[in-house]
């Protein structure tokens, strides 16, 4: 890697902490010249605006988030076993983003209603991330391991709502037990849309990360 771009990715590992505490529309040039003891004009000559500098930790916040949950899923077999891996890689992800916070959460919040590329950017890698879990369930499906009438779009739709209540009540609401319930969600959501002879139960969890300092 040249001198050039190992100093913009120095840049930018240090925007995706600083948005990970202050969120993205927090960033700015001038904070990340102090962070990174840089002058402005050093910064700003990686990325030419704040926008584009906005844009670039989601995508370096989406490449983190597949290497993490979805390339080691696709090591697990077609159907209920690959659903059941980017569940569980999701939840170890979400442990640690419990202390940190999750832009793919955070964003849609500060840009829910803010038309443009930023948003734009943001959106667009949360959808990737959904067809893959979507794509996920649909495999379960075509495997026979789902039964005859199972909502394939409703069952991704409440995994994805699981993950989101976690982070409200472990985050917000400093809720002891919200991985215990996720968990069980989870096994809930197997029992009822998969065949009776294959849900079986997601294990539990040894100890309870949303409980840690």
């Amino acid at each position: 890697m040249q001198k050039g771009q190992q100093t913009k990715q120095t840049i930018v590992d240090a925007a995706l902490g600083l948005a990970a505490q202050i969120g993205l529309e927090g960033l700015s040039i001038g904070a990340l010249a102090e962070v990174t003891q840089m002058s402005k004009s050093g910064v700003f000559a990686h990325f030419g605006s704040r926008e584009e500098l906005q844009i670039s930790v989601i995508r370096e916040y989406h490449a983190r988030f597949s290497d993490e949950v979805f390339f080691p899923a696709m090591d697990q077999a077609r159907g209920l076993p690959r659903v059941r891996a980017l569940f569980a890689n999701w939840m170890k992800r979400v442990a640690v983003e419990l202390q940190s916070g999750c832009i793919f959460i955070s964003g849609a919040v500060e840009f829910d209603d803010r038309p443009g590329p930023v948003r734009d950017a943001l959106a667009s890698s949360v959808k990737t991330w959904l067809a893959a879990l979507y794509r996920a369930v649909v495999q379960a499906k075509e495997e026979g391991q789902l039964n005859e009438a199972a909502d394939k779009e409703q069952m991704a739709f409440e995994i994805h709502g699981l993950i989101l209540a976690l982070h409200y009540e472990a985050r917000f609401l400093n809720n002891p037990d919200s991985i215990k319930h996720a968990n069980k969600g989870f096994e809930n959501i197997l029992a009822r849309y998969g065949k009776k002879e294959l849900a079986v139960p997601f294990p539990s969890p040894k100890s309870n990360p949303a409980s840690k300092e």
